[in-house]
């Protein structure tokens, strides 16, 4: 269930709840009964806790992904002719 962020609009008071989509919004301030306001963050999902990062999931040696083999490797490119040879000739 979604968490949800409310401030009243009269004593400024601000609070979490957790809520099911179903249910209507709350209008009441807990405190002083003055008219409540939803607020709304930019961020639609986020994400607490480990395992969200791909650090969180690699092991102590290091990466889990395998190099190429060198026979599947694409070729070098030639280096290309110093500036000066091709002048001198």
């Amino acid at each position: 269930m979604p968490t949800y962020a409310y401030a009243c609009k009269d004593c400024d008071h601000a609070f979490d709840i957790v809520q099911s989509f179903s249910d209507n919004s709350l209008t009441e301030c807990p405190e002083c009964k003055g008219a409540l306001r939803k607020k709304f963050n930019s961020v639609g999902v986020v994400f607490k806790g480990s395992g969200f990062y791909r650090t969180d999931s690699r092991d102590a040696k290091g990466s889990t992904v395998s190099a190429a083999p060198a026979s599947q490797a694409a070729p070098a490119a030639p280096a290309a002719a110093p500036a000066t040879a091709a002048a001198a000739s």
